[in-house]
């Protein structure tokens, strides 16, 4: 009895010894590799089983479409090789720093949230309360699952891990929630902590969620409902819109396709690949082929053509933008089998790079060379004789300097990396411009003149962009309140800021792509531009104007005296999941969450890459858990 004492009392040492090697790594720099330490969240089944739900539109089991079958292949390299350059002791210890920064930021964010909206979808950070605008499952707290545990914040993740599995899907402030948003933020979120974790509590619930969404495609057409009623998804009466956001539609492919390879079951990436393909058959189609319009109705009842593409307005932006982003994205999550994707891709931003991007007319203010940025707009098109760009910038379509980084990487096309980078630069450029260093939601601003022809190859070397001489008089006549904003900007439709992710994310993509260092001091300049003006007691909220600076006498929007409300009591859980998130990574080792290891969901939720020689990571031989054992 002694003798078995000892021996517990050996193991428990072991174990007290192991458990402080794994808390001291993590405390550290966080340039460690991230180990798997699997939390034992208590999982809490939901009351109403979406998987033994009976379907009323079935699909034709004979006629799944699976995973694409074969060993992934070795994709290109994505990340710039950081291992030729040693990095100076300064140059670290000022990253370190900035990171720290951000990390302080996210706790400040999060003590709040958990102090004041524990469970509750965000957090009210000037009324200092809860509020429910996502179904009420706490999409703060799934959504931020994933940067607590990059971060090293090991309690603050347990303890969500533990109030995640307890997650009653059937329980609701709502009558309905958004497909769309539901998938990126809580599936997205769930899967990604999955994937960096290995806690089945996690897997669990994106099970019982991914049944549940999967009914939304239950409808005739088998296209999803957006609008995912939860009385009508139940009774299999729910319909796909006459006039759906592209972006709703396109943005469920990424994490059906994980839980598919995660679980081994072929409903989800079934279910997604039927509107790729719709969509596949309508790109040439449009009133800008090659795009599709920011609405399209895919409520047809012809199974085969269950897709009608015919709007007249094409953007980058709201509505549209991450329908764009996952085409790339799913080459990479299917390990470069289905070349569909890469397809879909090149087309789309062959029409965008000709068609929606422009260099703006830059002011004399520069003392060398003016900035190399471009800045993407909205287009016109009758299908006929006009397509005309609307030079109008939206904080949402920040994000596509690293999409076209991104697919410049995977696809061999240079041009579209330094197109990457000058979007990029481009917002990073309109941040700079605002008094407060932050871009509004939604602007107008001055292009230079379109080239009379687009270059002829990818391989020309005349400027594809053309810089252009500041004009005064062009500027005075295109502009109804000539130096109410900053030059070139011509009009400002939503100065606000929501503490959106988008400039910071292309910014991350274009540094971990080029390597080019002056980035991490632009990435700098915008963190603490965003912190100065939307930093509160105990948490940081959305601003109503960015063009004001706090504590001076603004004009309303007619032109009235007064001070303007700068405050929108509001923290989205993109706030945590996206925004932090990329400022936190992009002043880390670039090994944390590489490129090439990783591929993020619209909502920055990294996505396990698969890897040659490695099987699916799924049923048929999962290795998640394993793999980052092993780093």
């Amino acid at each position: 009895m002694a003798i078995l004492t000892a021996r517990r009392f050996q193991r428990l040492a072991l174990l007290t010894v192991v458990a402080l090697v794994f808390y001291i790594l993590l405390d550290q720099a966080d340039y460690v590799a991230i180990p798997i330490v699997p939390t034992t969240g208590q999982y809490v089944q939901t009351t109403y089983d979406w998987a033994k739900r009976r379907m009323k539109y079935p699909f034709n089991e004979s006629k799944l479409i699976r995973l694409p079958e074969g060993i992934p292949r070795e994709l290109p390299r994505i990340q710039y090789d950081f291992s030729k350059e040693e990095a100076s002791e300064s140059h670290i210890k000022t990253q370190k720093e900035r990171q720290e920064a951000v990390k302080q930021a996210a706790k400040k964010s999060w003590n709040a949230y958990r102090r004041y909206a524990w469970g509750r979808d965000e957090l009210l950070p000037e009324k200092l309360a809860g509020k429910d605008t996502f179904a009420g499952w706490g999409a703060t707290l799934v959504d931020s699952l994933d940067t607590l545990w990059i971060m090293g914040l090991k309690d603050e993740y347990k303890e969500a891990v533990q109030k995640t599995g307890t997650i009653n899907w059937d329980k609701t402030t709502s009558s309905h929630c958004s497909l769309f948003e539901t998938t990126i933020r809580y599936l997205g979120g769930l899967l990604s902590a999955y994937d960096l974790n290995g806690d089945q509590v996690l897997l669990d619930k994106a099970i019982e969620l991914g049944d549940m969404l999967y009914a939304g495609f239950d409808t005739p057409n088998h296209m999803p409902a957006n609008s995912f009623n939860f009385r009508e998804a139940k009774a299999g009466s729910l319909r796909p819109s006459m006039g759906e956001s592209s972006a709703a539609a396109g943005t469920l492919s990424l994490e059906f396709t994980r839980l598919t390879q995660l679980t081994g079951d072929p409903k989800y990436f079934n279910a997604i690949s039927g509107v790729t393909r719709a969509l596949e058959k309508t790109q040439d189609d449009t009133n800008l082929p090659g795009m599709w319009p920011v609405f399209i109705d895919v409520s047809h009842n012809d199974p085969e053509n269950p897709i009608s593409a015919k709007g007249s307005s094409f953007s980058l932006g709201a509505s549209a933008d991450s329908a764009y982003e996952y085409l790339s994205k799913m080459y990479v999550l299917l390990g470069g089998l289905d070349p569909t994707y890469k397809k879909l891709h090149m087309k789309s931003m062959a029409t965008a790079r000709r068609h929606l991007l422009f260099r703006p007319m830059l002011p004399d203010l520069y003392p060398a060379t003016p900035p190399d940025v471009l800045l993407s707009g909205n287009v016109y098109a009758n299908g006929q004789d006009i397509i005309d760009l609307q030079p109008q910038v939206q904080h949402l379509g920040c994000f596509a300097g690293g999409m076209f980084a991104l697919g410049g990487k995977l696809f061999h096309e240079p041009a579209h990396v330094k197109i990457g980078e000058q979007l990029a630069r481009g917002c990073a450029w309109a941040y700079e411009a605002f008094p407060s260093g932050i871009m509004p939601e939604v602007a107008e601003i001055i292009p230079c003149p379109a080239p009379s022809s687009a270059p002829s190859s990818k391989d020309e070397e005349e400027e594809e962009f053309p810089q252009c001489k500041w004009d005064d008089a062009v500027y005075k006549e295109a502009n109804t309140a000539p130096g109410r904003y900053p030059k070139p900007f011509r009009a400002v439709q939503d100065p606000s800021y929501f503490l959106r992710p988008e400039a910071i994310e292309s910014v991350f993509i274009a540094y971990r792509i080029t390597g080019k260092k002056d980035l991490l001091d632009i990435a700098w300049r915008m963190f603490t531009a965003v912190q100065k003006a939307t930093e509160t007691n105990e948490a940081y909220t959305a601003i109503s104007d960015v063009n004001a600076v706090p504590g001076e006498e603004q004009v309303d929007a007619h032109g009235r005296g007064g001070t303007r409300s700068r405050t929108k009591n509001s923290m989205e859980s993109f706030w945590i999941a996206e925004t932090l998130k990329y400022y936190y990574l992009i002043f880390s080792e670039p090994d944390l969450i590489s490129l090439d290891d990783y591929v993020f969901n619209t909502e920055a939720h990294p996505f396990k890459i698969p890897k040659p020689g490695k099987e699916a990571e799924g049923k048929e031989g999962k290795e998640g858990q394993d793999t980052e054992k092993e780093a």
